[in-house]
């Protein structure tokens, strides 16, 4: 088999933040065929506060792209040209009012390998504080759960956590965390 190759490359649509293109491609079994990419513009950053009674925060959030009203999430967001660390500090602050005294990178990143180009780096945040923010309004949150993580598992194993970067960043700082090998 042969590595994909790329013929040709049209942009199909673009705007501040994605920009899809449509590659006339060679397949590896030689075939020729049409892939269609999503490129995210900016990096994703992704937040996993845990408070020092061993919750973590998540945001509750209405979705357009899937009509959801109540999905459970971890704070994130783009890093809209921002260092990824600042820009993470700053959508835990957004989303939830909070800062936090330690961060830790845990993790990069990929979301929908398949069809996307999205890199994302994820955070471990610990020393919470209340600073307040009347931002989370604007961003369709609804409410900020603190869930201990012995629970929040049990809602990860009854389907009622079901974003795939939550979940992937959930695992890693169980990992950062040293609680699965």
């Amino acid at each position: 088999m042969q590595p994909w190759q790329c013929r040709s490359t049209r942009i199909a649509y673009e705007n501040p933040w994605i920009r899809v293109r449509e590659d006339e491609v060679v397949r590896p079994d030689g075939s020729d065929g049409i892939y269609g990419v999503v490129e995210v513009r900016q990096p994703a950053v992704f937040v996993v506060p845990l408070t020092d009674d061993d919750e973590v925060v998540l945001v509750e959030i209405d979705r357009y792209t899937t009509g959801d009203r109540a999905s459970l999430e971890l704070p994130a967001g783009g890093a809209d040209g921002q260092a990824p660390l600042v820009a993470a500090q700053r959508e835990l602050r957004e989303e939830t009012g909070l800062a936090a005294a330690q961060w830790q990178e845990i993790g990069r990143m990929n979301a929908l390998i398949g069809v996307a180009h999205a890199p994302e780096v994820v955070y471990l945040a610990r020393g919470l504080t209340y600073v307040g923010d009347d931002a989370m309004l604007e961003d369709g949150i609804r409410a900020v759960h603190r869930i201990p993580l012995d629970e929040l598992l049990a809602r990860v194993a009854r389907g009622e956590i079901t974003d795939g970067e939550s979940l992937a960043c959930i695992l890693l700082a169980l990992v950062a965390l040293g609680r699965v090998r």
